[in-house]
Order: structure tokens, then sequence, then C-alpha cells
């Protein structure tokens, strides 16, 4: 019996029950024990539970060898890397071990290929076993690529070359012992548990890769050769997170926002005027005391549906302020120096131009001494004179508003919510689906509770607190027909939330925390909530709540 408990990215929390005993993950085996890795004359020896099997036996050349079919022994499947292209897991499989993991140690771009491989044969409804692989310093990273165990053969080799194995890194020391090297792989172990639970993983990763050089190439390549992997275990909604390290830019959540909105979002057609602002340390930012003083000088007159206020800021780039109550826009926290990474004025820059090539008749620039950072982009009026909340500076951006918006026809805010409500549902699904979600809608309530009616019947709302738009069943409805963001169940009765168990098919584009529509198998709509696991989760696993139920039908 295999169960998840908890999830950050892929990164995850685990009860492996198999005949003999539990094991609970993320672990690091021992020598001895139900669940654990030894050494005998024959070589390696791996237990879980009341079986036994024998890893390699000796190092071969990862790369150059191979590829490999995997060896099937119970409900445990053996696999050498490179596996051999095709190779599909039985479905009774609940526990896949990479035997010659210790190969990877020396070859970050090949421990990266080699643990997505691994991850993608064995699914979510298996462990991931790497013996020989990790050592304290670098388990929460391998840990956050989608390993669920280890063992403390490494620790302890280090201990016997007079080392000591640390979660900072490895000192040469006349107090290195095989006991002290494995309580710190425990330890480690422990702390990457308590990380998981908090859907912090990726913070304790970026932490641990500055020990060696090799963690550093390690997560560098893991975010550059294996974003799309990364993404589809990001979840769409979360709790606030933080940005200390330069690695932290390309991490699935600012990477994912930034990659969004280059492709999905679109500004709302009526804006004219653009109004760059600088962000703030309050999320969202409209709720910071900087931002209400912006928003008092933009609002003053008939011209204010007119304006695109655009938040620049790292590591998410841009941010438009319809968006500023979106995930991970509502919750990153980053240092503030004033001074500007090459990685933060690149992706800044590129995307800024991207929006500006959706064609504006005026710019208006409020960022004060950043604004060198894109002026050479387009024609722009600097407003901040001595300060950005200064009395002067806010009449600046009054006096530069009203100018750019002279002569330009007014646009109604019922008009400007339909628009700006279409850009939105767009980032969030797609155009085709913001189109047909706003057919024949009007928008209602007070920013960012809007809610899109069709006549009297609601159809969905945002929430600052979601961070995106909730559906309604009529929504669903909406999500069914179009054949996105839909979950299919047995034709039974919804009582409470949809377990895994009941999960017949799955949109595999779904990520934790999305909104999803349930669809019986006769096609009917059942109920809308909100996405427990992934898609492929849903598909893969017989344990745990795939959605949690909002309205029922």
């Amino acid at each position: 019996m295999f169960e998840v408990t908890h999830r950050s990215h892929r990164g995850r929390s685990c009860l492996l029950t198999l005949p003999g005993g539990t094991l609970s993950t993320p672990a690091s085996l021992g020598a001895e024990g139900p669940f654990s890795v030894s050494v005998g004359e024959g070589g390696r020896s791996l237990r879980l539970g009341d079986s036994v099997m024998r890893l390699d036996g000796k190092v071969s050349k990862t790369k150059s060898s191979g590829p490999f079919a995997p060896e099937i022994v119970g409900n445990v499947a053996l696999i050498r890397m490179p596996i051999a292209p095709g190779s599909e897991k039985p479905k009774d499989v609940e526990a896949v071990v990479v035997t010659n993991a210790a190969e990877l140690r020396l070859d970050p771009r090949a421990a990266v290929e080699a643990v997505v491989s691994a991850r993608e044969y064995a699914g979510h409804g298996a462990a991931l076993i790497a013996p020989g692989l990790a050592d304290p310093s670098n388990a929460a990273i391998y840990a956050c690529m989608g390993i669920d165990a280890f063992d403390d053969s490494v620790a302890a080799a280090m201990a016997e070359m007079g080392v000591l194995a640390l979660p900072t890194g490895q000192v040469f020391s006349d107090d290195a012992t095989i006991e002290g090297n494995v309580s710190e792989m425990r330890r480690e172990i422990g702390l990457i548990r308590t990380y998981i639970e908090a859907g912090r993983l990726r913070e304790l990763a970026e932490i641990r890769a500055a020990s060696n050089p090799f963690n550093v190439a390690l997560l560098r390549l893991f975010d550059s050769l294996a974003a799309d992997y990364q993404e589809k275990a990001a979840p769409a909604a979360g709790g606030p997170f933080r940005c200390n390290t330069t690695q932290s830019l390309m991490g699935p959540d600012p990477a994912g926002y930034r990659r969004r909105f280059v492709e999905k979002y679109r500004k709302p057609a009526h804006k004219r005027i653009l109004l760059l602002l600088p962000c703030s340390a309050r999320k969202p930012y409209h709720r910071s005391k900087s931002h209400r003083a912006y928003s008092s000088a933009v609002h003053t007159a008939g011209h204010d549906t007119l304006v695109h206020e655009v938040i620049l800021t790292s590591p998410l780039g841009v941010v438009p302020r319809e968006l500023d109550v979106f995930f991970p826009a509502s919750a990153y926290d980053i240092p503030v120096t004033g001074e500007w990474k090459c990685q933060e004025r690149e992706f800044i820059r590129s995307m800024l131009a991207h929006l500006l090539a959706q064609g504006y008749d005026a710019v208006v620039s409020h960022l004060g001494d950043d604004a060198g950072l894109v002026s050479d982009l387009a024609p722009m009026v600097e407003t901040a004179k001595a300060g950005q909340v200064s009395r002067e500076s806010l009449d600046a951006l009054d006096g530069a508003l009203r100018e750019a918006a002279e002569g330009m026809p007014k646009v109604g805010y019922p008009e400007d919510r339909l628009e700006t409500t279409r850009s939105m549902l767009a980032f969030q699904f797609d155009a085709a689906v913001a189109d047909a979600l706003l057919d024949g809608a009007e928008i209602r309530g007070k920013y960012p509770y809007w809610k899109v009616f069709r006549g009297k019947e609601q159809v969905c709302m945002a929430s600052e607190e979601r961070g995106m738009f909730s559906m309604t069943l009529a929504g669903a409805g909406t999500l069914a027909r179009m054949g996105v963001k839909t979950v299919t169940v047995g034709d039974f009765d919804i009582k409470g939330s949809v377990f895994a168990v009941g999960v017949l098919d799955a949109d595999p584009s779904i990520r934790v925390g999305e909104e999803v529509a349930v669809v019986s198998s006769s096609g009917s709509v059942v109920a809308t909530g909100v996405a427990a696991m992934s898609g492929r989760e849903m598909v893969d696993l017989a344990r745990g709540v795939a959605v949690r139920i909002r309205h029922r039908a």
C-alpha cells in the first residue's frame, strides 16, 4: 500500500507499507532493520520488508552503458540507469529502486537526467529509492527532485575517509565517525520532512546548494533541464515563500509565472496608457501604503479606466495590477538592496518589451531611480521627483496621466471590469476559456472580489484568499464543455471530498490548488472544487483526497 501524505513541489512525504513493515519517507535506510541496505560477501543487498534483493555488485559507466530493462521483484521494480526507452511500470509496483544511483554522484547533469527519468517511470504511485546517492549536504536537493528515500552509505563512507558529512558541506576532521555522520544524515532527513510539510522544500534545497560546487551545478541544471517537470508539480496557489538566493529567480514558481505571462497574458484591449510602478514589501501590492498613494493619483478623473498599472519587480518581472492577487505575485518575499542582478534586468526588460508590443499610446514611469532600467524601451514620462509618494511626485503623476489621456474617448467602468476580468481569466486558463466564461456576462462587486454573472446566475468569483477565480457549478460546466481542468469520476453520490480511488481520469495539466470541474462518467457536471493533487497523481494514486469539493450538483 502506498500513500502520499504531504507535498512540496516534487518533494513528498509518503507511507510505503509492504509485507514486513511500513516505511515513512523521506527516509535514509540504515544497515539493519526491515528497510535497510547491507553489505555482505555477495555485495550489497536491499531489504524492503520481507523482500531481500541484490543491488549492483560493481560500478559501470552510467552514460556509456545500457539502456537497461527494469527487473520486477514482487511489487518492487529494480532499475539501472539509463532505463530502456518505453519501459512501463506495472500497476502493482509500489517501490522503484535505482540500483546504480551511486554512479551519478560525480556527474550533476547525468544525475538530473536520471532522477527525472526514474521519477517519470515510477509515476506518482510508487516510492522512488536511490541507495548510494545522497549525503547530508544534498539530500534536500534530491528530495526536491523527487527522490523519496536514500541510505546512510555515503555518509558512512565519508567517515571512513576522515570526512565530516554535514548539511553545510564536508570537512576533513579527526572527529569524523560513522555514527556522527549517520546522525547528521538522519537529522537532515527530519528537517527535509519538516520543510515538505510546510510546503517550503525548495527553500531548503537552495540553502543547501551553496555547500559545494557540485550541489550548485545540480540545482542549476535541474532548473534549466527540468523546468516543465518541476512546474507540473508546482502549486497554483499557496502561502508565502522566500527568494533569498540568485537561484531562487529560476525556481518553478517565479519561472512558471514568467512563462505563463508570456504565453497567456494579454492586456485589456481598452488600456491605452501604461503606468510603470515599483513593487512594495507588502503583498498584495494594492494593500500597501505606497500603492494606495499611487491609486489616489490615478483615480482622480474619468481617465482612470484608460490607465494600465504595471508593477516591475523581482523575481517575477512584470505584474499587471489585476494579477497582484494571483499566486505567486501575492506571496513572495525577496531581499531589497536597490541593486538589480543581470538576470533580473534581463527578464524584467524582456517581459516589459513583450507587454509594450501589445500596444499603448503613452507610457508614464513612476519608478524614480530605477527608471533607467527600462527607459530605452519606449518614450516615457518620468513623474517620481523627490520620492515616489511625496506630494510633488503624486501631483506630477496626476498631471502626466491627465495630459496623456487628453482627447482619448472615455471607457465606462462596466467595460473596464469586463475586459480586465478577461485578461485575468486568460492568465488563469487561456483566452478561449476566458471568452467562454464571459460570454453574455457582466462583472459585479468590488476588486479584488469581482463576481462574473450571466443574468442572475453567478459563474465565478475572484478571491484574494484563493489568488484566482473560483468556479460555481455554472463555471464548472463551461470548463467541462471546453474540456479543461476536468476530473472524471464514477457515477456515485459525492458526499464530501473526491478521493483518488474514485477518479477515472483527469486533465494532466491540473496542478495542486487549481479550480476543477468534477464530471461523472455519464458526462454530467456533478461538482466543482480545488485540486488537492496534480492531474497525473489523481490517476496514479489509489489513496488520498484528489479534489476538495466546494459545490455539488
